[in-house]
This record gives structure tokens, C-alpha cells and sequence, in this order.
């Protein structure tokens, strides 16, 4: 459910936004599966940044965890 009437429902809802590595562009996550796959990263240090927003795509002013960056390494082959 997205959209200004979203914004009146109880309980309040939301969904995901993720963003790798600084991208000009994120994707939605309204699932409830409650994992992000991410797959085919070449080795080095990645970071992916977690919002959590309402229905109208704003992270939810009056948390302070909303917005959470996770920094993590593909580690290279084995010669």
C-alpha cells in the first residue's frame, strides 16, 4: 500500500529502500520476507544502506534506527 492515504492506516506501515554503494538509485522492498538478496558483487568493500519509510517513500522521522549502513567485503578468488 503506498500513497497519502497509506499515511492514515493503523498500524502504521512501510517498507524498504535499498542502496548499494551510493548508487543514484535504490530499489523498494514491501515484502515480508524479511531478506535482502543481493548477488554478483565483484570482490571488494561494498556498503548497502537500509531506509525504512513510509508510503510516500520518506524515512520515518522519529527513529533513529530507520537508516542503518551495513559495510562488508566480497572477498576476491583463490589463486
Amino acid at each position: 500500500m503506498f500513497g497519502a492515504a497509506a499515511l492514515n492506516v493503523s498500524p502504521r506501515l512501510g517498507h524498504l529502500h535499498v542502496t548499494v554503494d551510493d548508487l543514484p538509485w535504490w530499489w523498494a522492498d514491501a515484502s515480508d520476507l524479511n531478506t535482502i538478496d543481493i548477488a554478483g558483487l565483484p570482490p571488494g568493500e561494498h556498503k548497502v544502506l537500509i531506509e525504512l519509510v513510509n508510503p510516500n517513500h520518506q524515512v520515518f522521522a522519529e527513529c533513529a534506527t530507520c537508516r542503518q549502513t551495513v559495510t562488508f567485503t566480497v572477498p576476491g578468488t583463490a589463486q
